[in-house]
């Protein structure tokens, strides 16, 4: 029994010290790349950020009935080819503060108790081995997320997902950790029904709507109904909150034009390997296709 304690003690402190490490780690990025101030660069000029926003489908359709914002992500339509890489971390980091600054906490506000994560329902639309091409940059995003915003998903929703997705999650679902696929959830063509469960149907995102829509582009009746749109509700409170912080702290001074540089951790080993099997996967299918020799100079994480 003395061995089974001591053992348990070693275990907790070990997770104790990886805790500390990396929690020093995201203080540090956080100091080194000013990442508190982010919120007051704007990406201007304004045509240039619609042009991130129709490039990198994300947005805020509402809240489930437990009070969690929901976010939408259009994974097979977000072409990530409108602006430079820098550009795109910055906005995605944009998202994570405003959300973690404005967004929590007035929805912890609103529905009477702590609210510290959100749900995120990721759509497939579109999704096709040309996609290969942003596995760099979508490995840097998570990466980011992963070591400086930890656990601020409760669940990750994916629909409308095509033979091409299906194919890839047989092959990384065995390597990621039992708390990750414990948190996705693989719903059934838009996944409206499943998704009603937890959400009124006005928080839907505009995919999910109806069976059979298709695209992460739908419309309602010709009104903006697309939450990745610049001209919807969030994005618009979103840019005007960064120009309001930019006047506050460049007061009399232009706005700076220009992206923020941020420097990209190096990805987990685990989000590495997953990488470089979803890019093996894609090849494979290439090559079912016939297409393998356009895939064979691509390179994942510059490798």
């Amino acid at each position: 029994m003395n061995n089974v304690h001591e053992e348990s003690i070693k275990k907790f402190l070990s997770l104790m010290e990886n805790a500390r490490i990396n929690l020093t780690d995201c203080l540090q990025w956080r100091i080194q790349n000013e990442i508190d101030n982010i919120l007051s660069k704007p990406i201007i000029p304004a045509d240039l950020y619609r042009a991130v926003r129709d490039s990198q489908l994300v947005g805020l359709s509402g809240y489930s009935k437990e009070g969690l914002p929901v976010l939408a992500i259009g994974v097979g339509l977000s072409t990530y080819d409108k602006a430079s890489v820098n550009y795109y971390v910055q906005s995605h980091i944009q998202m994570n503060e405003y959300r973690d600054c404005v967004v929590l906490p007035a929805a912890t506000e609103k529905y009477g108790r702590h609210i510290s994560t959100c749900l995120k329902v990721l759509d497939m639309t579109g999704l096709k081995l040309s996609a290969l091409h942003q596995i760099k940059l979508l490995t840097t995003i998570s990466t980011i997320d992963d070591l400086n915003y930890p656990e601020k998903t409760e669940t990750y929703y994916i629909v409308n997902a095509p033979y091409i997705f299906s194919a890839c999650w047989k092959a990384v679902k065995p390597l990621l950790q039992e708390r990750m696929k414990r948190k996705i959830q693989v719903l059934q063509g838009c996944g409206r029904d499943e998704l009603l469960k937890i959400m009124d149907y006005s928080s839907l995102p505009h995919f999910c709507r109806k069976e059979g829509s298709g695209s992460s582009r739908y419309r309602s009746n010709g009104a903006v109904d697309n939450c990745f749109s610049l001209d919807h509700t969030y994005h618009q409170q979103l840019y005007e909150y960064v120009k309001k912080q930019a006047k506050l702290i460049e007061t009399g001074r232009p706005i700076k034009q220009g992206s923020v540089h941020v420097d990209f951790p190096e990805p987990d080993p685990e989000d590495a390997k997953i990488a470089k099997t979803i890019k093996s996967e894609f090849q494979r299918l290439a090559d079912h296709n016939g297409i393998c020799n356009s895939l064979n100079n691509l390179k994942v994480n510059g490798d």
